[in-house]
């Protein structure tokens, strides 16, 4: 089945909340922010923006009726600036005008004084000053410090991954329209609606009831719209709040650049130690997380680095620590992914480490150390059903691995001024979110009188086909066409109290709570049925939007009419638990995850070495997709998820100057993969597997696991570095941008 926006995307016609009609008295809203990284506010003259024609109002925290406060994990994060600005880009003041010309007219004239503060922008310059988002979180196994005594080898070293800009094309923004008894509707390009919901009735002080929020979809949202979604929606309500007015407010593209944070860059320091067998026996990281100036999900995400530090491997002895630190950039938040590819990204450092100092294939280390059955990770969950070894023999084969590795090293024998390198990047990545209480999910599923069917979920379609996927549920339960279905957009009001869409398991909750409501449906229809044919209800099959039994049938239409008749509820309402999974904090203990998701990619690339450029040759991926149940929207999944983490990891820098400021603030010196940068072929192939019972239709998770493939790249332009340069030193300092390869050709 096809992604049912497909169409609508092409011509033009899909809905996003900019392209709503809005009333003839809408106003429009613009953010005035700080102009400086960390001070404190001496005074700020807005008289000048006010006497603009056309603004309306300027809002600042004095304004809030609430709480002038948005942190979710930890209340860090004033709406509004008060007295103390922390990052460059933090909100101070709303404009609302009639037009967004007259708003950014204004915004010229604000006049602003601010006593400058010392500024931090790295984190090992805010652990040195003891600046910290909340206390350390430590993963244990085994005896580490007992470990290494008796180990054959033993290397430290750091690695640094950079932060990634979001770009999703959409930019952030809302539509906030005042309703009756001073309730507030919110139309709202976010992936979690309920957070817009509870923080905009906090900020209110009033009740969530007050406030509706609906998604209709994102342009685009890899974590950047979880929570950062969530300030401009109640910027908007608590002007709509005084003015009874509607409010728009969609950001440019370069203040939402600026005001928004990113991937967590991280300063990770290691120790790793092997045995003559080239077994890891023990293996300590200490992870610095860049965190920005507030806390956002920063604790969330370290939590997940943690829970992923050894990837694929087997590591009877660990010990891991991540350490939030406080800075003066804009809060980091969630990015597909969610810190895991930070932890993986120290961990293949590490062992790219050992295989050149060894002198040895860095493959070879990789395969001696991959995951069995039963084998325990270092927060106590024994991995069953694993397909890391599966996943990696089947790419060696498939992709002819020991023929492709003979051909590049005569490649490199035989060209002076080009080399190639390749790499095998095996993932093993946990399917929940790790706080545990959040994995649930509802479904409302209506059956309208002509037998069409209405299905509401708190999935938010983002472009990852979540809503096609959701119909395809509710068809394959209810035994009818897709074109009877349709999926409405994300309301609090229909499915309240949702988790956000992440953590690679919105299908999977939501689809089984479709699963569990139509089933339900079902339930109630056989029973017509069968007293309408006079058989036994285990006779009855809904199957092609029909029933038959011997020679008669029953259309979908007549047993939906007849249920009408005899007042049978045709709605449900159904809620899904993930089974199973617990973690304990205070022990750090537990079984976190539902499932695991596995693969292995193999990366080769060509590097001009006079010119310090390269480019992608193949990349060739085995994924654990389960038993998909849309193998085109998935494949569609793992190719752009590669194609972003091969961007975080060969080309996408962000740089902040060490006064705070951005200055990768545009498309002009941020550079994302374009065509000529993607690979030039992709190759992938399904792994055949049973699939998961815990997940939809034993479908596997496929939004985030992919994304680590690209990790890959970076290893494969290093080995190419190396094949020209025997001197070059791994730095393992990410992106592998072509200014450092040049510098690494020639060091």
């Amino acid at each position: 089945m096809k992604n049912i926006d497909s169409y609508t995307h092409l011509r033009g016609e899909s809905l996003f909340v900019d392209d709503m009609s809005v009333t003839h008295d809408t106003l429009f809203g613009l953010t005035f922010d700080s102009p400086k990284a960390h001070g404190k506010i001496v005074s700020v003259d807005y008289s000048k923006a006010e006497q603009v024609s056309g603004v309306v109002r300027i809002f600042t925290y004095k304004d809030v009726p609430g709480v002038n406060q948005i942190g979710g994990i930890i209340p860090d994060e004033p709406l509004w600036a008060e007295d103390e600005v922390h990052f460059w880009g933090q909100p101070i003041a709303f404009i609302v005008a009639e037009s967004e010309v007259i708003a950014k007219k204004a915004r010229l004239l604000i006049e602003i004084e601010i006593a400058e503060l010392p500024v931090i922008t790295t984190a090992k310059e805010a652990k040195a000053k003891g600046s910290f988002i909340n206390a350390p979180r430590s993963f244990e196994m085994g005896d580490t410090q007992k470990s290494f005594a008796n180990c054959e080898h033993i290397f430290e070293g750091e690695t640094f991954s950079n932060g990634q800009e979001h770009l999703y094309l959409e930019t952030q923004g809302c539509y906030a329209v005042p309703l009756e008894n001073g309730n507030i509707k919110i139309t709202s390009s976010t992936q979690g609606p309920t957070f817009v919901q509870k923080i905009t009735a906090q900020v209110l002080g009033v009740a969530m009831h007050k406030i509706e929020v609906d998604v209709i979809r994102l342009g685009g949202g890899f974590g950047g719209k979880e929570d950062q979604a969530t300030p401009w929606a109640v910027m908007a309500a608590v002007a709509v709040s005084h003015l009874k007015k509607p409010v728009k407010y969609i950001l440019n593209r370069h203040d939402d650049l600026r005001m928004t944070g990113k991937r967590h860059p991280y300063e990770s320091f290691y120790k790793i130690g092997l045995d003559e067998d080239l077994k890891i026996q023990a293996f300590e990281v200490e992870f610095l997380q860049n965190s920005g100036a507030a806390a956002d999900l920063s604790p969330a995400i370290a939590e997940r680095t943690l829970f992923h530090a050894t990837n694929s491997y087997f590591i009877p002895n660990v010990a891991t620590t991540v350490i939030s630190c406080k800075t003066n950039l804009p809060p980091n938040t969630a990015f597909r992914g969610f810190g895991g590819p930070q932890g993986m990204f120290v961990i293949e450092s590490a062992i790219a480490r050992v295989a050149h100092e060894l002198g040895i294939d860095k493959s070879v280390l990789q395969e001696k150390n991959l995951l069995q059955e039963n084998d325990q990770f270092s927060y106590g969950q024994i991995a069953t059903q694993v397909e890391a070894k599966n996943s990696w023999n089947s790419v060696k084969q498939n992709f002819e691995y020991d023929i492709l590795k003979a051909k590049v090293a005569q490649f490199n024998i035989e060209n002076e001024l080009f080399k190639k390198g390749i790499s095998l990047m095996p993932i093993t990545f946990g399917i929940s979110f790790t706080n545990t209480p959040m994995n649930h999910a509802r479904a409302l599923v209506h059956i309208y009188q002509d037998g069409s069917v209405g299905v509401s979920t708190g999935a938010v379609e983002m472009g990852q086909s979540v809503n096609t996927k959701m119909l395809q549920v509710a068809a394959h339960t209810l035994g009818i066409a897709p074109e009877k279905v349709k999926l409405e957009s994300t309301n609090t009001t229909r499915v309240a109290n949702t988790s956000p869409t992440a953590a690679s398991a919105t299908a999977d909750l939501n689809g089984k709570a479709v699963q569990k409501a139509c089933n339900a449906l079902i339930g109630r229809l056989t029973t017509v049925a069968s007293n309408m044919l006079n058989v036994a209800e285990s006779e009855i099959r809904f199957v092609d939007n029909v029933v038959k039994v011997d020679s008669e049938e029953l259309t979908w239409e007549e047993i939906v009419a007849q249920a009408m008749l005899e007042r049978v509820a045709l709605t449900e309402n159904a809620h899904y638990a993930t089974p199973i999974i617990h973690f304990d904090k205070t022990k750090e203990k537990g079984h976190p995850f539902a499932y695991h998701v596995y693969g292995t990619a193999l990366t080769e690339v060509t590097v001009d070495c006079l010119r310090g450029t390269y480019e992608i040759d193949a990349v060739s991926i085995v994924h654990d997709f389960g038993n998909s149940m849309n193998i085109g929207i998935d494949i569609g999944q793992v190719e752009g998820a590669l194609a972003q983490g091969i961007g975080w990891m060969t080309m996408e820098e962000i740089a902040y100057g060490t006064d705070g400021r951005l200055l990768s603030n545009a498309l002009s010196t941020y550079k994302v993969p374009d065509v000529f940068s993607a690979p030039k072929k992709i190759n992938v192939r399904p792994l055949t597997t049973g699939g998961h019972d815990l997940a939809i239709l034993k479908s596997k998770a496929v939004g985030e696991p992919p994304l680590m493939y690209g990790i890959g790249a970076y290893f494969a332009i290093q080995e190419a570095v190396i094949a020209f340069n025997s001197n070059y030193k791994p730095k393992f300092h990410s992106p592998f941008t072509p200014e450092k390869v040049l510098k690494g050709l020639y060091e």
